[in-house]
């Protein structure tokens, strides 16, 4: 019988071959985040169109080409989130953070789309984990915000990752570079692609990051934007660069950078990969000091970055980052008679209590069958319990990876060693927690 359907194109099930290594990814950013004073925060998957319309940027490819965007059963238009920032503005706004204590700092684990090409590493549904920090201007905060991100990067024990950094400016003197961008442009209109051209009168900048070849081979003569810096950006960026070589952090600056956003002012910044055979953006975020007045709040200077998990995971097994191992059954109990079943069942409910990964027979095999299905959960330990154990109380503990054995009780002394103890769930010692004994 064929399946009624499969997945959605650009979509990807997780599966528990490797859903472990997303849980690794995702528990250290999180901590490392944590040790960095942020704290998670979660968004509705959809918003109403116009958040991202007036945040991402009219003139942007996410806006004009990319959205999920659709009218609900009331006639409203609402949008598939396409990235992180927006939303984490909105509920900051919404809920009165921002007349807290600045700054607020929060991070996030999250799903977005995006209609595109699906390829490696960029899918229509795809995943980040972000952090966003409102109401901090100072240099010292972008600085910060990179430091965190190269931390997440060494923790995960990614290596062959380059930051780039540069400044996009304030809106003042961006002024001065986009009449220089436009008149270079202009004088080349001929040869950029439609969407170039389109973007010309309404924001040059965006032609910076197109990624067709012949408007990117155009774009490698043009102004760039450190030399139309005011002084005040030309001071914060240097400050920025001041404080990373401070705490050692390299860097190159990246006069291309402009990101694909329009929210984006003075500092952005990538992590480049050399992972998987071209460079690859692993990381990328900057400031954002306009975005929170356009959305109709204050003035909050802030700033951010987001990890796409995909691309992330993808250089890591390039790399050959380690991973925790996979997670085992640390004790399997194998069944014989339906007593038998009771007791197990009894058993492993007050192991679990312990921390104990436990598991029993539900399928109503045999005792053969039993083993053979142990030694393919990869089970470290094994239990079999029968009329004879019952009748003894005692049971044999089998090492499945040693084939040695030990003597247990299966009585209230079992769990009293148990709850007695801080149990680790990978369980170096198994025996410690059914006899007190040292390793079989």
């Amino acid at each position: 019988m064929a399946l009624i359907t499969k997945s959605i194109r650009g979509t990807q099930d997780v599966l528990p071959a490797v859903s472990y290594k997303w849980q690794h990814i995702e528990q250290t950013a999180l901590l490392v985040a944590r040790d960095f004073g942020y704290r998670e925060m979660r968004t509705p998957v959809f918003e109403h169109t116009e958040l991202f319309q007036r945040s991402v940027g009219e003139t942007t490819d996410v806006v004009q080409k990319e959205m999920y965007t659709f009218n609900d059963k009331g006639g409203r238009s609402v949008t598939l989130r396409p990235e992180g920032t927006a939303g984490m503005a909105r509920a900051m706004l919404e809920h009165g953070m921002n007349n807290d204590t600045l700054p607020i700092k929060v991070s996030y684990l999250t799903s977005c789309y995006r209609y595109e090409k699906p390829q490696a590493g960029r899918l229509r549904e795809f995943h980040q984990f972000g952090v966003e920090c409102f109401g901090a201007g100072a240099p010292q905060a972008d600085a910060e915000v990179i430091a965190l991100a190269h931390a997440l990067l060494n923790e995960l024990g990614i290596t062959g990752v380059s930051l780039h950094i540069n400044s996009i400016g304030c809106p003042s003197c961006r002024a001065e570079y986009h009449k220089a961008l436009k008149d270079y442009f202009e004088k080349r209109k001929e040869h950029l692609c439609e969407t170039c051209n389109g973007r010309l009168e309404r924001n040059p900048m965006r032609i910076l990051d197109c990624k067709s070849p012949i408007c990117s081979g155009i774009a490698a003569d043009a102004p760039i934007m450190l030399d139309y810096l005011c002084d005040d950006c030309l001071k914060h960026f240097s400050n920025v660069k001041d404080i990373l070589d401070a705490a050692e952090i390299k860097y190159e600056i990246d006069t291309r950078i402009v990101r694909g956003l329009d929210y984006y002012t003075r500092t952005v910044f990538e992590f480049v990969s050399d992972a998987l055979g071209a460079q690859a953006v692993i990381c990328g975020g900057g400031r954002y000091d306009g975005l929170i007045e356009e959305m109709g709040g204050p003035h909050l200077p802030s700033l951010g970055f987001a990890m796409g998990l995909e691309r992330l995971l993808m250089v890591m097994e390039a790399k050959g980052a380690a991973f925790p191992e996979p997670p085992r059954c640390d004790v399997y109990l194998a069944s014989m008679g339906y007593e038998a079943v009771k007791r197990c069942f009894n058993i492993a409910a007050r192991l679990r209590e312990g921390g104990v990964s436990v598991e029993c027979d539900t399928v109503g095999r045999g005792l053969k069958a039993q083993m053979k299905y142990a030694n393919k959960i990869n089970a470290r330990y094994v239990i079999v319990v029968g009329d004879n154990e019952l009748n003894t109380g005692t049971a044999r503990l089998k090492n499945m990876k040693t084939g040695q054995e030990t003597e247990v009780d299966l009585d209230e002394s079992l769990y009293t060693t148990l709850f007695n103890r801080s149990i680790d769930r990978h369980l170096a010692n198994m025996a410690e927690v059914f006899t007190g004994t040292s390793e079989i």
